[in-house]
């Protein structure tokens, strides 16, 4: 059986634009403060948050402090995760970075002593994942170191049996004693381990074969190794990926240096200093224009010149339409037709009403003939649906006419023009 080939990298171009061997782009920010920072590994991103407490040390370990570390996956990372459940992927990354900083003793736990059975100070580094767009191992270890390194702790002191704890104002917190930075490594491996990238993002995860991580600190001390997903690697390939290690680390622990040098100088100089600070002013420029240089040197000339070139205005003069002595009208003097159409709208509504004025006046003959077959001193009324009249007929005088309208709502009566140009026409 041949030997199987050693890992080589792969010869396109990744997605992102990346060689085989290239890091994302990272980014550490700080906030107000001290413990409190954010990791950008390209687009994944991790808030680190440091806090700490007195407690009573564990039984076998009377004279070390307590380092505890909690990383949070929730949805606004991404959808998969199911928020107030430990999945497998979540106590694997816990196991690793307790593994990562705790075991490596990159943290002197004596110095978080107080009193020795007492009193210990508990360093709890909370870890939440605001983007996930792969290795969040890398990004996570990165960000608690960060946190770790940026941290200050109140000062004590301890007289007799007595515990005092300054707040800040009172005295300088005290930074945490570190001994090493380490830093986690990853290497995706596809067909098997011929093939490796560094840093996969989150669509190289998902079709990877195998996963190498690998902590290690500046001066390439391997502090662990976790191999998952089922692939046999070989000495070979673990010791290349060792030295990639290598090479990263010093990298970004001379960025981590830089960027905690850079805010411990901004503070002490009394500069702006946190997360508002840290981000980009992204202005909507749509309308801003360059400045253009404006010649206005012959402006006169030109305006004279427009001016001279220009057509004359006309003498035209409106003249005003004297009707009586005190008052003018300027335009073409005609009279208004308001009135006139005003007197159309009654004739139109005249015509509609001539039809109840020819019913009314053939009730008045029907009740004149029905009075006549009845005695002259009995009062005839008469009712309709749609509207009432009361007639009363007295012996010796004109008969009385009441009209009430039943329907309120139509409310048309009769003007008086319409009925005067009814009484004008010949009867047939």
């Amino acid at each position: 059986m041949s030997p199987r080939p050693s890992t080589r990298p792969l010869p396109a171009v990744r997605l992102d634009g990346r060689q085989t061997y290239d890091y994302r782009n990272i980014k550490i920010s700080f906030g107000t403060d001290y413990g409190c920072c954010i990791v950008e590994l390209g687009k994944t991103r991790v808030l680190g948050q440091v806090s700490c407490e007195l407690v009573s040390p564990k039984l076998n370990r009377a004279t070390e402090g307590i380092l505890f570390f909690n990383l949070e996956l929730s949805q606004m990372a991404a959808p998969g995760f199911e928020p107030g459940r430990q999945s497998d992927l979540l106590v694997k990354l816990n196991r690793l970075l307790e593994r990562c900083l705790r075991n490596s003793k990159c943290i002197d736990t004596e110095s978080l002593c107080v009193v020795a059975g007492e009193k210990v100070w508990q360093i709890r580094v909370d870890l939440h994942l605001l983007n996930h767009d792969g290795n969040i191992v890398d990004a996570a270890s990165i960000a608690a170191i960060v946190a770790l390194c940026h941290f200050r702790r109140p000062d004590v002191s301890v007289q007799g049996d007595e515990i005092t704890l300054y707040a800040l104002e009172e005295r300088d917190p005290v930074p945490l004693s570190i001994h090493h930075m380490p830093i986690c490594v990853s290497f995706a491996f596809f067909q098997q381990g011929t093939y490796l990238l560094v840093d996969p993002n989150e669509r190289e995860e998902r079709v990877m074969d195998g996963l190498l991580v690998i902590a290690m600190n500046k001066h390439r001390e391997i502090c662990t190794v976790q191999s998952s997903g089922g692939i046999m690697l070989l000495q070979d390939q673990v010791l290349r990926c060792s030295k990639i290690a290598g090479v990263k680390v010093a990298e970004i622990t001379e960025l981590i240096q830089k960027a905690l040098e850079n805010d411990r100088r901004v503070r002490k100089e009394g500069g702006k200093f946190g997360f508002a600070e840290s981000i980009a002013n992204q202005r909507i420029t749509a309308f801003k224009m360059e400045k253009a240089p404006v010649d206005t040197s012959d402006v006169e000339e030109k305006a004279e010149e427009i001016i001279a070139e220009a057509d004359p205005p006309s003498e035209a003069v409106s003249k005003p339409v004297l009707w009586t002595p005190g008052t003018a009208q300027i335009g073409e003097g005609i009279e208004s037709s308001w009135g006139d159409l005003e007197e159309e709208d009654e004739e139109d509504e005249g015509g509609s009403d001539e039809v109840t004025i020819l019913d009314s006046v053939k009730m008045e003959t029907e009740d004149q003939n029905v009075g006549n077959h009845i005695g002259d001193d009995t009062p005839i009324v008469l009712s309709d649906s749609e509207e009432d009249e009361i007639i009363i007929l007295e012996p010796g005088e004109n008969p009385k006419k009441t009209r009430t309208q039943a329907n309120c709502q139509q409310g048309k009566v009769p003007s008086k023009k319409a009925i005067r140009k009814k009484k004008q026409q010949p009867a047939d």
